[in-house]
């Protein structure tokens, strides 16, 4: 049924006016280089291109209040100063005068998505869209999130196609809290989560993101949380925690319909999530998904601040959902060891009183170290033809060709032109 692909240069149309160094990562070229690549890497060509349009408010109340979205709203007419004020209100994130018109793009993006995917147009898909959504709450914007694009398609997919069973997988290095929150109390979502957390003094330094956050009454362990409490997370961990927590759960909930919170800065490179799986991990892990709800995925773009391994990453998870076989893995290793590991000892530190000496100045005033992978190997494309077996008597199609009898393989075999 093919792969839908999602992607509209108007939503690269906002960027931040002021300096805020939280919110200065946040940028246009996140979905200009992504879609660049898979247009490189000939995918777009590929897939199916839908077009994009805008969520209507019905569509957004599915999920926020209705006091939230009337203030939105009035952002376009908003002076600089008004901008800078409104924004204060939140944590995180930042507002423009055409954000809002993204914003209902990024909503419309994921239910065209689910829409195609549901109505059995498409196979499965992934949509590049911008705000992304997953750490946006009921009432209020978060960590560049305006609306929550992944938790409305679910509660979209529930109202108007009936979906009973939703697994949303969110591999954003981020917690989505917003998603958590959501659908806390719903048995008939199941959010998974990974993100690097360093008990509690990572963003959005909630105790909601910690593990032993389950759910609340009817949901009560339909909400999974996989916090990392180290940074340099590889392919091995990444794979550990799907194959032996994720994925048994998820066959016994035995979802209608995935829905993935693909954020990529939990690849290397990323200054968010400095971990060091590498960008072709994403082609396994969106592959063990595919196995689920009848390949019905639905993947939406989150985070990804390295434009690099976004880039990469985007490709290896399109090019999966193509169908294309899977690249190798290489250098693999058992899991890291993760509750003996402190990685906040320096934030303690520096929040604590004491003294520092030279050493440790030096120390926290050097910038990350730079990670330098290779590209992903170029993968196969199965190629586009076919053979058959005709009695004798039947004529050759056009759209084929007769090998000569000659050939090993019988006067009959017909190839694809």
């Amino acid at each position: 049924m093919g792969t839908a692909l999602i992607y509209d240069e108007e939503m690269t149309k906002y960027k931040l006016l002021w300096v805020d160094p939280a919110c200065k990562i946040e940028v246009p070229e996140r979905l200009t280089v992504s879609h660049g690549a898979l247009v490189r890497n000939g995918l777009t060509d590929r897939c199916i291109c839908l077009p994009v349009r805008e969520a209507v408010d019905a569509e957004i109340l599915l999920v926020h209040s209705e006091e939230y979205l009337e203030a939105v709203k009035q952002t376009p007419h908003m002076t600089l100063e008004d901008l800078k004020e409104f924004t204060l209100q939140y944590g995180d994130v930042y507002f423009h005068p055409n954000i809002y018109h993204c914003a209902k793009l990024a909503v419309g993006s994921a239910l065209q998505l689910v829409d195609s995917v549901l109505m059995g147009k498409v196979k499965n898909g992934m949509a590049l869209v911008r705000p992304p959504g997953h750490h946006s709450m009921r009432s209020a914007a978060n960590g560049f999130c305006v609306f929550n694009n992944v938790a409305i398609a679910a509660q979209y997919a529930k109202q108007k196609y009936g979906v009973k069973r939703i697994l949303i997988v969110d591999w954003d290095i981020h917690h989505g809290q917003g998603v958590q929150y959501c659908f806390e109390d719903d048995p008939s979502v199941l959010y998974f989560s990974w993100h690097r957390y360093e008990h509690q003094k990572f963003w959005p330094n909630l105790k909601d993101s910690d593990y032993d956050i389950v759910g609340k009454g009817e949901g009560a362990g339909f909400n999974i949380n996989v916090p990392w409490n180290k940074v340099g997370m590889e392919n091995s961990d990444y794979l550990s925690v799907f194959c032996h927590l994720l994925l048994p759960i998820a066959y016994e909930f035995c979802p209608d319909l995935v829905l993935v919170c693909a954020g990529f800065d939990s690849a290397i490179g990323d200054p968010e999530g400095e971990m060091c799986a590498t960008p072709d991990i994403f082609a396994h892990l969106t592959y063990l998904l595919m196995n689920l709800a009848e390949g019905k995925l639905c993947a939406v773009l989150e985070g990804g601040y390295n434009l690099t391994s976004l880039a990469q990453s985007v490709c290896q998870t399109v090019q999966t959902l193509l169908g294309d076989p899977l690249p190798p893995l290489t250098n693999l290793t058992g899991p890291l060891d993760l509750p003996t590991f402190e990685i906040s000892t320096k934030r303690i530190k520096l929040s604590g009183e004491g003294n520092k000496d030279e050493a440790e100045v030096g120390e926290e005033q050097k910038s990350p170290e730079e990670k330098i992978w290779p590209e992903p190997p170029k993968r196969i494309c199965p190629p586009v033809c076919s053979a058959v077996v005709l009695p004798d008597g039947v004529v050759c199609p056009d759209a084929c060709e007769r090998l000569s009898s000659s050939e090993d393989l019988g006067p009959h075999l017909l190839t694809l032109k």
